[in-house]
């Protein structure tokens, strides 16, 4: 379920950089589901290019390591240090594979119908575009001299959807606050992960009060 609620995040935040970020925007049932669809299949050619320099990365490794074994010889004081190297690759290679063969698990999930992924990406979206003067207003309030409106989209849409964990969805915070991070630190730079931190931190503070 866990996994269930950040994939659903995830696809919201996707979702959300393909949508205008402007107040009183209304978007039909049909358009948000054409939108999650996009985001779906956006996600999904990401994880394969993550795949594909995995394995230029893999094959790199690798080949120095062939070239060090020519050069110096099996008797060379780093043989341990390549067999080491050795087996840790052909671990990440099992891995690689494996997770190849599941690259499409979010859609099937998705497709199933067993858990409703869609439905909670359309929640999110929809609380989000229903509501944007307000959240921007509520989070400007603890942006502590700045304004959301100055951050990238990416930074604007994460601390926008942790608003809506917060004060929409009843999500712990401490919960909505990690999941946050964990986009941060997959689609923010290292300064939008340093300022999302403190916004959430403030946003923590206000809500605890």
């Amino acid at each position: 379920m866990y996994y269930n609620k950040s994939l659903s995040r995830e696809l919201s935040l996707i979702s959300l950089g393909l949508i205008k970020d402007k107040g009183n925007l209304k978007l039909t049932k049909i358009q948000i589901e054409n939108i999650f669809e996009s985001a779906l299949d956006s996600l999904i050619n990401h994880c394969r290019d993550e795949l594909d320099n995995c394995e230029i990365d893999l094959e790199n490794a690798s080949q120095k390591i062939l070239d060090s074994e020519l050069q110096e010889g099996s008797n060379s004081s780093f043989s341990n240090v390549r067999d080491e190297l050795k087996k840790s690759l052909k671990k990440i290679e099992t891995v690689m594979n494996t997770l190849s063969l599941t690259l499409d698990f979010p859609k099937l999930i998705v497709s199933s119908g067993q858990i409703d992924i869609r439905e909670d990406v359309n929640k999110r979206i929809s609380k989000i575009i229903n509501n944007l003067a307000t959240i921007d207003s509520d989070i400007d309030q603890v942006m502590d001299g700045w304004r959301l409106k100055r951050l990238p989209r990416v930074d604007r849409d994460i601390l926008r959807l942790a608003f809506v964990d917060i004060n929409f969805l009843d999500t712990p915070i401490a919960v909505a606050c990690d999941e946050a991070v964990n986009l941060a630190n997959k689609y923010s730079d290292v300064q939008g992960r340093k300022f999302i931190n403190g916004v959430l931190r403030r946003l923590q503070t206000v809500k605890l009060q």
